[in-house]
């Protein structure tokens, strides 16, 4: 680690490695800072995400949206937040391994599952608890909860890191960029992060939420409490932290995936230089490309419909009807699990999806008699579609 990278206050704070790495020196991080922070450079693009934060707001406030807290979002963050640290699987899998009884999924699949669920359990843990959630123990929980399923993992899911780590080299620490917190001081550096989530100082008073979890984030991941999972881990925390404080929560792993250059850069220049205004840039450009994202998938989806109710006369109220608006939450399922959520007989539910495969809205994919899963492509193509591209209806450009 090239100490001429680091300021002097981050300089001030190296404590010599344990052995056998005791020629090396790691950062022990700060505090996050409680009072305000410098962000003239990127107030432009702070006051835009603090408007679409208040977009999102009015819009679950007002129309009820109910894809605004669909199911698929926290799935699609799984989705991305595993594939940054490397583990790769699709949203089909994840989904189709939710429904089907038969699904063998592999470790990968079974990894970003975990992380989904993760996300399942604790956010209403949070929208209840608040702010007094944000403790050492529900970090070590969510890394259980995330790690559980890697069995390359070489420690126990959720204990703290007991060896010394770097970031960059190579493996080989004497070209490493940054030296993650020693050993023996993580515990209490974890807990300097949570006070600060908690909002224990006057970090309240004089940062904006969006500034908070810029910090946040960026003193956990310097802090770096584990072997591995950090990454997760700390982007599972972001939602949390909406969460907490009563807001509509948005996925932004989606986002940092696109952008996976821009974030390590603000991450490097918050913990190496103390410029926290690169960070909260980050996190404000994420939240808006996240917010028109969103959108722009919500209106497409609602394009569909209507493109799906022109397929054939559907009876008013009927299960097939009904089914239409189920398919952006659930793009893939079963007849038992439609059946389960318009709370109708199998049979009817059965009857249901016999149409919408006849008019090409389903395929049945598993060519089973039984224990069938269905999906709605097109559904599937505009909610899974890379982010940034603009979605595309079933026809277009087909003239």
């Amino acid at each position: 680690m090239n100490r001429d990278n680091l300021v002097h206050a981050v300089r001030e704070q190296l404590k010599r490695l344990p052995a056998p790495h005791d020629s090396h020196y790691g950062v022990v991080p700060l505090p996050p800072p409680e009072e305000g922070v410098a962000v003239g450079p990127v107030l432009a693009r702070l006051r835009a995400a603090d408007a679409a934060l208040v977009r999102i707001e009015t819009l679950a406030a007002e129309l009820k949206d109910p894809y605004l807290i669909s199911r698929i979002l926290p799935r699609r963050e799984a989705v991305s937040s595993s594939a940054i640290e490397g583990t790769n699987s699709t949203l089909d899998e994840l989904l189709s391994g939710e429904e089907s009884e038969d699904s063998q999924q592999g470790e990968a699949a079974v990894q970003v599952r975990d992380y989904a669920l993760a996300l399942d359990d604790y956010l209403p843990r949070a929208k209840k608890e608040k702010l007094e959630i944000f403790t050492s123990s529900l970090v070590q929980e969510l890394h259980r909860a995330v790690m559980r399923g890697d069995a390359e993992y070489k420690d126990s899911p959720g204990d703290l890191r007991q060896i010394v780590v770097w970031i960059g080299g190579r493996g080989d620490i004497a070209y490493s960029t940054y030296n993650p917190t020693p050993p023996a001081d993580i515990a209490p550096c974890l807990e300097d992060t949570m006070k600060y989530m908690r909002c224990e100082g006057m970090q309240a008073m004089y940062q904006s939420f969006i500034v908070r979890l810029a910090i946040a984030h960026a003193h956990f991941e310097a802090v770096h409490p584990f072997r591995d999972g950090n990454g997760r881990v700390g982007r599972l925390l972001l939602p949390l932290m909406m969460a907490a404080e009563g807001m509509m929560p948005i996925y932004l792993s989606p986002y940092i995936e696109a952008h996976k250059t821009a974030y390590y850069e603000s991450l490097k220049a918050a913990q190496q230089r103390l410029e926290w205004f690169e960070a909260v840039g980050f996190m404000a450009d994420a939240i808006v490309g996240t917010t028109d994202e969103l959108l722009k998938t919500r209106d497409a989806l609602s394009a569909l419909g209507n493109l799906w109710r022109e397929r054939r006369k559907f009876r008013r109220g009927s299960a097939s009807l009904r089914a239409l608006d189920v398919l952006p939450h659930y793009p893939v399922l079963t007849v038992k699990r439609l059946a389960s959520l318009l709370e109708i007989t199998v049979p009817a539910a059965s009857q249901a999806v016999e149409q919408l495969v006849e008019n090409k809205i389903l395929t049945e994919r598993t060519g089973y008699a039984r224990n069938r899963v269905f999906a709605a492509p097109d559904a599937l193509s505009i909610i899974n579609r890379p982010f940034g591209e603009d979605p595309i209806l079933p026809g277009a450009g087909t003239r």
